[in-house]
């Protein structure tokens, strides 16, 4: 008959159990995050075959982004993720480019934006003085050459 003060012998194995359930409770914490990580506007990019632009030191570049609605969102100031006016956007980006006149100027149109509003967005960033505007495309090899 055991007695209550003899020794239990001691087990030698860990109890997993508990660091899977904190490991998947991670995983899906990281799952429902990390879409609302990504910044920006979403836009469907045209294809193309351009080389990638230089960057310049210690410059964000001024980003331009044209929804398939066509309203226009830039990425300087406090609403960043809101629709802005041209007259904003061209205060802005005088603002910007007054300050470092060196910084890069690119375009993020969507796809399916008329070519007219396009041309029209590029007009507002030369009225506000950037003199090389770019444009951000995706990469053309997933992407079928129409014929």
């Amino acid at each position: 008959m055991a007695t209550p003060l003899q020794k239990r012998k001691l087990m030698g194995e860990i109890n997993v159990v508990p660091y899977i359930d904190v490991m998947l409770v991670l995983l899906v914490i990281f799952m429902v995050t990390a879409p609302l990580l990504t910044q920006g506007v979403k836009v469907e990019l045209p294809k193309a075959n351009a080389e990638p632009i230089q960057e310049v030191p210690d410059s964000k570049p001024l980003v331009l982004s044209v929804d398939a609605d066509g309203n226009l969102y830039l990425n300087a100031g406090d609403d960043e993720d809101k629709p802005t006016s041209g007259e904003e956007v061209r205060r802005r980006v005088a603002i910007v480019l007054g300050e470092q006149p060196q910084t890069p100027v690119l375009v993020k149109a969507d796809r399916a934006v008329p070519y007219g509003n396009v041309v029209g967005a590029m007009v507002v960033l030369q009225q506000a003085g950037a003199e090389s505007i770019g444009f951000v495309t995706d990469p053309l090899d997933t992407y079928p050459i129409p014929e």
